[in-house]
Parts: C-alpha cells; sequence; structure tokens
C-alpha cells in the first residue's frame, strides 16, 4: 500500500510542470489573441464553410482568409449558395473585396471571447460581416451578403503573416 501511495504521489510531482507549461502556453495564447484583437491586425483563416440550406460543410484548403487592419478589411473567402445576381467578372468568384471604408464595433464577450461586427461601406460584396473569437483563436465568421444568401465560416483568428 505504502509502494501505491508513493507511486501516486510521484506520478503527480512528475505531471505538475506539464500542467503549468500547458498552462503558460495557454494564457500565452490568450494573451497573444487579445493583442491582436485590440490592436485590430489579425487574420481570420477559413477551414470550413456552412452554406445556408441542407448543403454539407465543407472542408476548405486554408487559403481562404479575411485579413483586418485599423485602415483595410481584405476578403479572399468562397462562395457556396445562392447569388441573386451574377458577378460582371466571372472570374470574381467568391466573397472577394478590399474595404478602407467601414464600421468597426468590437464586444466583449462575458465568459471570454469577442464579437466583432464589420460593416464594409465600399463594397457590394458583403454589408456585414459578424466573427465571433474564442480566447484561443478559435473562431466562427458569418458573411451577410447584399444578394446573396449568408454563409458561416469556421476558422482561427492568428497574426498577419508579412509577405516578403
Amino acid at each position: 500500500m505504502k509502494n501505491i501511495l508513493i507511486a501516486g504521489v510521484m506520478a503527480i510531482a512528475i505531471s505538475l510542470p506539464s500542467l503549468t507549461s500547458a498552462q503558460s502556453k495557454s494564457d500565452e495564447k490568450k494573451a497573444a489573441i487579445t493583442n491582436l484583437i485590440n490592436t485590430q491586425t489579425y487574420v481570420f483563416t477559413a477551414q470550413s464553410s456552412m452554406p445556408p440550406g441542407p448543403s454539407p460543410d465543407r472542408q476548405l484548403n486554408g487559403n481562404y482568409d479575411l485579413t483586418v487592419t485599423k485602415d483595410s478589411v481584405i476578403s479572399y473567402l468562397p462562395y457556396f449558395g445562392r447569388a441573386y445576381t451574377a458577378p460582371m467578372d466571372p472570374s470574381k468568384g467568391g466573397i472577394q473585396f478590399t474595404s478602407t471604408k467601414f464600421d468597426y464595433k468590437l464586444t466583449e464577450k462575458k465568459k471570454g471571447g469577442w464579437t466583432i461586427v464589420i460593416k464594409p461601406k465600399d463594397t457590394n460584396e458583403a454589408s456585414q460581416l459578424i466573427l465571433n473569437v474564442s480566447t484561443g483563436g478559435y473562431s466562427t465568421l458569418q458573411v451577410i451578403g447584399i444578394n446573396r444568401q449568408p454563409i458561416l465560416f469556421n476558422g482561427y483568428v492568428d497574426a498577419r503573416k508579412l509577405k516578403k
């Protein structure tokens, strides 16, 4: 019995450093995400989309994103769903735009995380973007279009990668 007790205490003692390092990594991630959200310099990378209606979820390849800075919102996202008008340029499918005139409202959630509402004023591709971000960076983005059904994306928020 004594050996089992000693083994249990040793197992706990060995696992404590890994628990504290996991906690510190989580705290670092939370601080980094908080800084990105507060400085308004981040990228939402879409991993899957959920079109409206009975359509199945679609896994994306990670090359679709929404870049947010203080002076611009750049969207390069796909679109699956019903569009009520066709684009003038057929090569401009999806939700692609750059907006420099937009309203940006950040609301902190009670249990942690943020809701960000972006209303572009200089594009017809989207009338409203609603981004829900957890403290770990996991996010959902709802895009409400002017001439399209709304679409929802799952993904994550991370730091902007500077192009070389």
